[in-house]
């Protein structure tokens, strides 16, 4: 996948036939003005998608990326603003791509945000370091952004 017009040869082509991956986001880092995480998350899915391989992709919002998780009047009360959530059309497509999106349950506590505090379809756990150990230990692959 290239956005150049100059030619590109692959030396080292790369496909797959399972990905397990937990992606660990603490923090955002951006690619012009999309999430790094978010950016390589629909990239893995697309890579997924033409290897036709079986997939299980699993992204942790905690500390300081939680706010991303959050509806849009949870959002705008967290950051003080009145945009809403101008993260909420990327999360929804990463669900509907069947990557699973969780709040860190520490990182909630902490904000004092509730389950009604948040988009459709993210699940909290108990703590992101307990989860992203407990899927490590079951064989994903720790990506951290």
């Amino acid at each position: 996948m290239s956005n150049s017009q100059k030619p590109l040869h692959i030396d080292i082509p790369v496909g797959l036939s399972e990905v397990k991956l937990v992606f660990s986001i603490g923090n955002l880092v951006f690619e012009g003005d999309l999430p790094a995480s978010i950016f390589h998350m629909q990239l893995i899915r697309n890579d997924v998608e033409n290897w036709n391989a079986r997939h299980d992709i699993v992204a942790v919002f905690h500390t300081n990326a939680g706010h991303v998780t959050l509806n849009d009047a949870a959002y705008d009360k967290e950051r003080n603003i009145v945009t809403g959530n101008p993260y909420r059309g990327l999360v929804a497509d990463l669900l509907q791509r069947g990557i699973r999106v969780e709040l860190c349950g520490a990182t909630a506590a902490v904000h004092n945000w509730g389950n009604d505090d948040l988009l459709a379809g993210v699940k909290v756990n108990t703590d992101a370091m307990a989860r992203t150990t407990q899927l490590v230990q079951e064989g994903f692959i720790k990506m951290t952004e």
